[in-house]
C-alpha cells in the first residue's frame, strides 16, 4: 500500500478512523448539486471549518482529482480520507461517501421499477438548487483568491473558461492550462537547467484500461461489472460525459436499457445528494436488482481508489519541483475556471424567477457573513418547497 501523504500544516492531529466516516456519511447524505457543489462544501467542512487542509493543500488535490478519470468529488473524498488516515482512510472516506446515495437511489429504484416513474420532488428541489449555486459562488470566491496568485493565472482561468464554453474536451482545456502555466514559467528561467527541472519531475498519472469488448452478450453480473469498470476508467468530464458512455454500452450496444430508462437513472443521479456517479447504481438495479446495484456501484468507482492510491504521494513531490508546481498551478487555476462556468450554467437554468433569485442571494448572504454549515440551507430550503406551494 502507499504510505500517507505527510499530515497537513493546517492541522497536524489526525483524526479518528470513526470521526472521518462520520463527517463523510454527513456528506453523502447532504452534498446535492453534483460535483461543484460537493467539492465547495468539502472546502467548507475540512478547509474553513475543521481546517484539516489548508486551502493550497486542497487545490492542489483537486488539481489532481481534475487529471484522473473518474467523479472528482468522489476522488477529493477520497484523497482527503489518505491526506489523514492513509490508506485506511483512503477507504473509509471514499466508501462513507458514495454508499449513502447508493441506498438511496437504490431506493428510488425499487420505486421506479414497482409504479414505474420517479418520485415528485420539484417543490423540494426549486428551493434547493438556488442554496446550491450560492455554495458554489462561495467557495469559488473562496477558493480563487488563494489560486489566483497572478496575472498570468487568472488569463489562464479566463482563457480556460472560454474553451470549456466552446466544446473544449475538458481533459485538453485542463492540459493546455498546464502547459501555459509551464512555457511562462520556462521563459523566466535560464534555458536547460529550467527545462531538466521540469522532465525530472514525476510524470502526471493519465491511466487508462483497455475497452471492453464491442459485441453484444447476454446480460451477466461480470459483464455488467466490467463493463462500468471500463467507464469509471476513461470517463474524464463527470456526469454529463457519463451520460454519453452509458448511451453507447447500456443502450446501443448491449441493449439492457431503452432511452427513456437512461434519462430516468440520470435524472436520479442529479436530484439524489452524493456522487452522481451513482446514475450507475440505478442502473444496475433497473438489470438485476439489489445485486446489479451493488455490482454496478462497484465497477463505476473501484477505478477512483486505485488512481488515488497511485497518484497521491506524487502530489508532494510533484510541488517540490518547480516546473512541475507551476504546471499544478495552470491545472488548479482550469480547475477553478471550469467551477465557475458550471455555477453559471446551472445558475442559468435553476434560477428562473425573482422567488429563486431571492433564495440565491440570501443564501450567499449568510454563507458569506457567517460560519453557517451549508448542509443546514440545504435542508431547510427543502423543507421549505416542501411545506409551501412556491
Amino acid at each position: 500500500m502507499t504510505a500517507p501523504l505527510p499530515p497537513s500544516s493546517a492541522n497536524s492531529e489526525r483524526p479518528s478512523l470513526a470521526e472521518v466516516a462520520l463527517v463523510f456519511l454527513k456528506l453523502g447524505t447532504t452534498a446535492f448539486g453534483g460535483p461543484a457543489a460537493h467539492i465547495a462544501m468539502m472546502a467548507d467542512e475540512f478547509v474553513q471549518r475543521r481546517k484539516w487542509l489548508t486551502e493550497a493543500e486542497f487545490l492542489d488535490r483537486l488539481g489532481a482529482a481534475n487529471l484522473i478519470p473518474g467523479p472528482s468529488s468522489t476522488e477529493m473524498a477520497i484523497f482527503i480520507g489518505h491526506a489523514k488516515r492513509g490508506w485506511r482512510g483512503l477507504v473509509v472516506a471514499g466508501c462513507c461517501f458514495i454508499i449513502p446515495a447508493a441506498i438511496l437511489v437504490s431506493l428510488i429504484a425499487a420505486a421506479y421499477v414497482r409504479y414505474g416513474a420517479l418520485p415528485q420532488v420539484g417543490r423540494m428541489l426549486y428551493l434547493i438548487k438556488p442554496v446550491v449555486i450560492a455554495i458554489i459562488l462561495q467557495a469559488f470566491w473562496k477558493l480563487t483568491r488563494t489560486a489566483i496568485k497572478s496575472v498570468l493565472l487568472a488569463a489562464i482561468a479566463v482563457g480556460a473558461a472560454l474553451l470549456n464554453l466552446l466544446g473544449v474536451n475538458i481533459l485538453l482545456v485542463l492540459a493546455l492550462a498546464g502547459i501555459a502555466a509551464v512555457a511562462v514559467w520556462l521563459l523566466t528561467q535560464r534555458g536547460k537547467t529550467a527545462l531538466a527541472s521540469v522532465f525530472a519531475a514525476p510524470p502526471k498519472l493519465l491511466a487508462v484500461l483497455g475497452a471492453a469488448g464491442t459485441l453484444a452478450v447476454p446480460f451477466s453480473l461480470p459483464r455488467l461489472f466490467l463493463t462500468f469498470v471500463k467507464i469509471g476508467s476513461v470517463l474524464f468530464g463527470g456526469g454529463y460525459v457519463l451520460l454519453a458512455f452509458v448511451q453507447s454500452d447500456f443502450v446501443n450496444r448491449l441493449h439492457w436499457l431503452t432511452e427513456r430508462q437512461l434519462l430516468d437513472a440520470v435524472a436520479v443521479g442529479q436530484f439524489t445528494p452524493g456522487p452522481l456517479f451513482t446514475t450507475a447504481t440505478f442502473i444496475g438495479y433497473l438489470v438485476a436488482g439489489i445485486p446489479g446495484a451493488v455490482v454496478a456501484t462497484a465497477g463505476i468507482f473501484v477505478p477512483g481508489f486505485i488512481f488515488v492510491a497511485i497518484s497521491g504521494p506524487l502530489i508532494p513531490a510533484i510541488r517540490r519541483s518547480p516546473g512541475a508546481g507551476a504546471a499544478l498551478d495552470g491545472i488548479v487555476a482550469g480547475s477553478l475556471a471550469l467551477m465557475g462556468v458550471v455555477a453559471w450554467q446551472l445558475g442559468r437554468a435553476s434560477i428562473t424567477d425573482w422567488t429563486a433569485v431571492i433564495v440565491a442571494l440570501v443564501s450567499l448572504a449568510i454563507l458569506l457573513r457567517f460560519r453557517v454549515n451549508s448542509a443546514w440551507l440545504i435542508g431547510g430550503a427543502g423543507l421549505l418547497g416542501l411545506l409551501t406551494r412556491v
